[in-house]
Formats: structure tokens, C-alpha cells, sequence
């Protein structure tokens, strides 16, 4: 099977198990990798945060999500029991298979989901845990780019000669992508509506600004200043607001996201309250990219609306009859 855009093509098991350590125990989600492949998965091998990954390959320990262990109370070293639902025929019943692995280390990928709830272990290990001879339960594709997984999900169904159930990252992560995306278009209305919120304040700086300098305004008319000329004065006034302030909220912007998690840390250090809850957003930390082309959209926007708003108070400042502001002087 050759398909444009996959890299690789890693067998899997996969199965449920209860992980118990004492009286505490936890749902968890055993996967069997081959050693290799595990090299390969960046975001697991090279963020192993305590102990190391000796005896895996044999199938003597296994890799524990960091959360998970803390909620069984255990650490590099220690000894996991694993529970399956499956059950093992006996002389005296139907029993659940168990078997007990060393901790070889813990892993932390700052996804709450694998760090609360995945155990790894060596493909063979698995095999001979869940009894699937030289069996796999799925095979994990790789792709260059994941934003064409639909499309590449589409081949693969059409490459395959047999029936079997195909899904992609996006499938298997839907509520949590469409939770994004709701917040995503909820954040861009709200930054709308403070925009214009600033554009109303400079009309209305503006305008405030028109009354106060009539006789000013008046003076100049009849020194011989057209009305081009003083909507041209009010409309650069205004427009200096609007770059001014866009241009700050450019760099405050940057270096907040550049510097997200140490505020977030300086605001829960000084508060004590938990501002980004892992176990809601599913993430240990808090994520910020910068997209280039959404942050030209949001100055572009703003340059146009902040230019926008000056438009009607400099009218109205060409439109001042000199002989009406000076009539009282």
C-alpha cells in the first residue's frame, strides 16, 4: 500500500485496563508499541520526567502517565497491577487477568488526557498480556501533514482491500476540536466588540475635541482654511489615536502570548486560584501560537475601524460656520 503523505505505519494494541496500586485504582488505556516506534513518538520518549525506559523492550516495566501515577500514589520503580475486563478460564471459573509490571518511568506530553489515563508498554508484552499471539489490534498511520487527514483517510479506504474501520485525529478528538472552534469564533466577537467599543470612544473624543476647539476652528476658516484642510486636521487627530493604540495592542499582544504561562503562573501564585484547570481544557499548560495571518486580519480591522470612526467628527468640524462660533466672542 502506497499512499501520498504517509510516512509511516506503526502496529498497535490497545486495550482497557484497571490499574490498582494498594486500595487506589483507576480506569486506564494500556497501549502496545514495538521500541522502535516509541523512539519515533517525540512528544512520549523525549518526555519522560522521572526514571528512564530500562527493561521496556523486554517487557518487564512499562511507561505511566505522570497524573495517572500521582493519583495511584506511585513513582518510577514501583510496581502497577493491571486488571483486564477479559477473563481467563480456570478450575474454579472465569477469572480477570492481572499481572503486575514495574514502573520503568513516568511520562508527562502536557495533554491531561495521556498523562491521567495511558500506560504504554512493549508491543510483545502486550501481545502476551491480552493473549493475541502475534496479533494487533490497529495499525497508527503517520502522516507529513495533519491537516489533510481527511483526505489521506479517503485513500487509505480505497487503498485497503479489506473492510476495516479508518479514523483520523480530528474523529477521535471531535468535542474537544469543536469546543475549540465555538471558542475561537466567541473570542473573535468579543475582540470585535472591544474595537468598537475604542471606535466609539474616539467619536466621542472627537466630537468633544470639535466643540472645544470651535473658535479655534472658526479662526482658521477665516484666515483662509478650506474645510478640506480642517477635516484633513481632525482626520489625522483621530487617526493618530487609532495607530497609536493599534500598535501597542500589536506589541502588548506579542509579548503576552510570548509570556502567557509566567503571567498565568504570576496570577495564580499571587491569588492561589487555579486560572487554567487541566482537568476542563484537558491541556497542563496553557498554549498560545501566533498565526500571522489572523493577527494582520485583527490590525487591519482595527486600523480600518479605529480610521472609520474619525470620518464623521472631522465632517462635522469642516462643516462649523465661523460666523455662528464666533458670533459670542
Amino acid at each position: 500500500m502506497n499512499v501520498d503523505g504517509v510516512v509511516r505505519v506503526s502496529p498497535l494494541i490497545q486495550g482497557q485496563v484497571m490499574a490498582a496500586a494498594g486500595s487506589n485504582a483507576s480506569g486506564a488505556l494500556v497501549r502496545g508499541m514495538a521500541s522502535d516506534e516509541l523512539d519515533k513518538l517525540t512528544v512520549l520518549s523525549q518526555n519522560i520526567v522521572d526514571g528512564n525506559r530500562e527493561g521496556f523492550e523486554e517487557g518487564r516495566s512499562v511507561l505511566v502517565g505522570y497524573r495517572l501515577a500521582q493519583s495511584l500514589g506511585l513513582r518510577s520503580g514501583d510496581r502497577i497491577k493491571l486488571i483486564s475486563p477479559k477473563t481467563t478460564s480456570t478450575v474454579v471459573g472465569a477469572l480477570p487477568r492481572v499481572k503486575t509490571y514495574v514502573i520503568a518511568g513516568l511520562f508527562n506530553t502536557g495533554m491531561y488526557e495521556y498523562d491521567s489515563g495511558y500506560i504504554y508498554m512493549s508491543l510483545q508484552a502486550a501481545q502476551k498480556y491480552f493473549k493475541l499471539g502475534e496479533g494487533v489490534t490497529a495499525l497508527e498511520i503517520f502522516a507529513t501533514d495533519p491537516d489533510r487527514a481527511l483526505a489521506i483517510r479517503q485513500q487509505i479506504i480505497n487503498a485497503v482491500p479489506i473492510r476495516a474501520f479508518i479514523y483520523d485525529w480530528q474523529q477521535s478528538r471531535a468535542s474537544f476540536f469543536n469546543a475549540l472552534e465555538v471558542e475561537r469564533n466567541v473570542m473573535f466577537l468579543i475582540l470585535t466588540l472591544i474595537i468598537l467599543v475604542a471606535a466609539f470612544n474616539i467619536i466621542s473624543s472627537l466630537i468633544m475635541l470639535v466643540k472645544d476647539k470651535g473658535r479655534d476652528v472658526a479662526i482658521l476658516r477665516t484666515m483662509g482654511a478650506t474645510r478640506g484642510m480642517i477635516m484633513r486636521v481632525f482626520f489625522i487627530a483621530g487617526a493618530s489615536i487609532g495607530v497609536v493604540g493599534t500598535l501597542f495592542g500589536f506589541i502588548l499582544g506579542l509579548g503576552f502570548c510570548a509570556n502567557i504561562d509566567r503571567i498565568k503562573n504570576a496570577i495564580e501564585g499571587l491569588t492561589g486560584a487555579e486560572l487554567f484547570s487541566a482537568e476542563i481544557y484537558f491541556l497542563s499548560n496553557l498554549p498560545a501560537k501566533v498565526d500571522p495571518s489572523e493577527v494582520t486580519a485583527v490590525v487591519i480591522m482595527a486600523l480600518v475601524i479605529s480610521l472609520a470612526a474619525t470620518i464623521y467628527p472631522s465632517w462635522r468640524a469642516a462643516r462649523l460656520d465661523p460666523i455662528e462660533a464666533l458670533r459670542y466672542e
